[in-house]
């Protein structure tokens, strides 16, 4: 299934030219055109998922098997320090795109890029208000 509409669709199908790192049946690997770092990668599905609580389990399961293997690969080919996986869904997540996709960021030493928060403090309230909404 594929949305004629959607960019990602398009460069996952081969219809708009990417710097394609990996690609099988299933999914693409491209450069970030705006990268958070050299090298930072998106894992693009060749069907249409808008987010996460679209794709089916097993796809989904293939993509972040699919992350670990580049992932690995990039420490090797760039040297670098670490790689964030991210995976946004919906607007308050910061998707910006919606079609299903995750980040690969290789993280190097002092490379100041964003992907943190500052902690909070979780209360004793809140946690039994989350505990019983949970059960």
């Amino acid at each position: 299934m594929r949305d004629d509409k959607c960019i990602f669709c398009k460069i996952a199908n081969g219809e708009i030219p990417s710097a394609t790192l990996y690609e099988d049946e299933d999914f693409r690997v491209i450069l970030d055109l705006g990268p958070a770092t050299k090298g930072h990668a998106l894992i693009l599905p060749k069907n249409h998922f808008a987010n996460l609580f679209e794709i089916p389990e097993d796809m989904d399961a293939k993509a972040f098997i699919l992350a670990k293997k580049i992932a690995k690969k990039m420490k090797d080919v760039f040297g670098c320090d670490g790689v964030n996986i991210v995976q946004n869904n919906g607007v308050a997540a910061g998707q910006t795109v919606f079609h299903f996709h995750i980040h690969l960021i290789p993280r190097y030493e002092g490379d100041h890029a964003g992907v943190t928060w500052k902690p909070g403090t979780l209360t004793d309230e809140q946690r039994e208000e989350i505990l019983q909404k949970w059960k």
